[in-house]
């Protein structure tokens, strides 16, 4: 594949993106988003502003020590990630099964998710919630490799900036009626649908229940309306489980000697996008922390950060297919660099800098997120898009740590938890000087 020299939008057509039919349905590409406006029931509610948040409370044991466990049980996630991604990917792209392992790993975590119910708020039921939170999360990230693989097959080469914009998009938005529906229906009443009360914490634990049937209902469309994958990929020959490392290795090496620009950029997007997900990660904590807000204030927050990161992802998608997808995520970065040490600078001026900066920050997040999704799908060639994003998914989990221990040592160092909004800022701004050499003109793969 050949881009231009700076900017990375094709010069000639990606191998994957090749094989797309020249006109993709809009149905199909809204069927394909619709997965990730049902996802948000794990992104949103589960792992950033509802579950994870009452995981750690008091009800679980201290804080701090329960913070720390559910760091080590993601942790010990992300190493199975790290290690299985890549092979699962190749052997759905091979075995011509790409739809149909989306969809068992999808609703694997519809049932844990839904299994989150059972998390009464007593110190016994914290492991049962730390495994179904860690579980959740490998199987997501499983079900992630194979739907961003399917991006090559709704997309042409002039629209994939704008189809993984409008993916991302939907997501953000889907976690905003979400959270709408959860925090008015069940959350902030005293007593709230089907008569449901904050004792025992039934509202958390209907709201998981809720997000289960969400992400099921949500997954369908994209299950029902794109057709397996019958490309390149699929006409390999199947091999065994042990024997995909051998192939995965040997595609690496041939990657690496190919297009070694892509190699470059996996290691670039790793870092930086590990300080994406810190930025959403910590931005509950730091809220309520360091800001002084209130639970339900944080879900406030949480829906104004998705209209803001929904709105901006869907609208600079255009973008990327006009200006390319590098300049898009370094203005991104750049962006989310300066309004984090806003954050931090200003922090004195209470809720209303976390509002104005804190919603600066979702501005730049989604584009960055998608871009890097569109960079990567003009690269891979036809048939290789489960290992390479694979790949994509093992390189961020390889240096998953970085940003919480960034986020850990500032806050210990500085002695106050908003010097934490410097840990995450730092492992941006090593991700953006990380990608500035990447050379968008990529070699024809093949």
């Amino acid at each position: 594949m050949t881009t231009n020299a700076s900017d990375g939008t094709p010069a000639t057509v990606a191998p994957a993106l090749s094989e797309a039919p020249s006109n993709i349905s809009p149905k199909r590409v809204f069927a394909w988003g619709l997965w990730d406006w049902g996802s948000a029931a794990f992104n949103a509610v589960v792992t950033t502003f509802v579950f994870t948040v009452y995981l750690t409370s008091d009800a679980f044991g201290g804080e701090a020590v329960v913070s720390a466990q559910l760091g080590w049980a993601l942790a010990g996630a992300g190493l199975l990630i790290a290690v299985l991604a890549p092979v699962t990917g190749q052997r759905s792209d091979s075995s011509g099964r790409r739809k149909f392992w989306l969809a068992v790993n999808t609703y694997i975590v519809v049932a844990l998710t839904a299994a989150m119910f059972f998390v009464a708020p007593e110190q016994q039921y914290l492991w049962l919630g730390l495994f179904l939170v860690a579980a959740g999360n490998v199987f997501f990230e499983f079900a992630g490799v194979n739907y961003n693989a399917m991006l090559a097959q709704v997309s042409t080469p002039r629209t994939v900036g704008r189809v993984s914009g409008i993916g991302w998009g939907l997501g953000y938005l889907g976690g905003i009626v979400l959270l709408l529906i959860v925090y008015f229906g069940l959350i902030q009443p005293e007593v709230g649908l089907f008569g449901i009360t904050s004792e025992n914490a039934m509202d958390i634990r209907v709201t998981v229940l809720i997000s289960a049937i969400w992400f099921g209902v949500f997954a369908l469309p994209v299950l029902l309306s794109v057709p397996e994958y019958k490309g390149v990929g699929a006409r390999r020959a199947r091999i065994g489980f042990f024997a995909s490392y051998r192939r995965l290795f040997a595609d690496i090496s041939r990657l690496w000697h190919e297009s070694r620009q892509t190699v470059y950029f996996l290691m670039a997007s790793a870092v930086f996008r590990d300080g994406l997900a810190g930025v959403f990660t910590f931005g509950g904590v730091l809220a309520a922390g360091s800001f002084g807000f209130l639970a339900g204030e944080v879900i406030v927050f949480a829906i104004a950060a998705n209209v803001v990161a929904g709105i901006s992802t869907m609208t600079v998608g255009l973008l990327d297919d006009r200006i390319g997808a590098k300049p898009v995520i370094m203005a991104s970065l750049v962006g989310l660099v300066i309004a984090g040490l806003a954050v931090f600078f200003f922090h004195d001026g209470g809720q209303v800098v976390f509002w104005t900066f804190g919603l600066a920050l979702c501005l730049f997040v989604g584009p960055a997120q998608s871009a890097s999704r569109s960079f990567l799908a003009r690269l891979i060639p036809a048939g290789r898009e489960g290992e390479v994003f694979g790949l994509y998914a093992t390189t961020g989990r390889a240096v998953s740590f970085l940003a919480p221990t960034a986020f850990a040592l500032f806050v210990t160092f500085g002695g106050a938890q908003y010097w934490g909004i410097l840990g995450i800022i730092l492992v941006i701004f090593v991700g953006l000087l990380l990608l500035i050499p990447v050379n968008a003109h990529q070699q024809k793969l093949t």
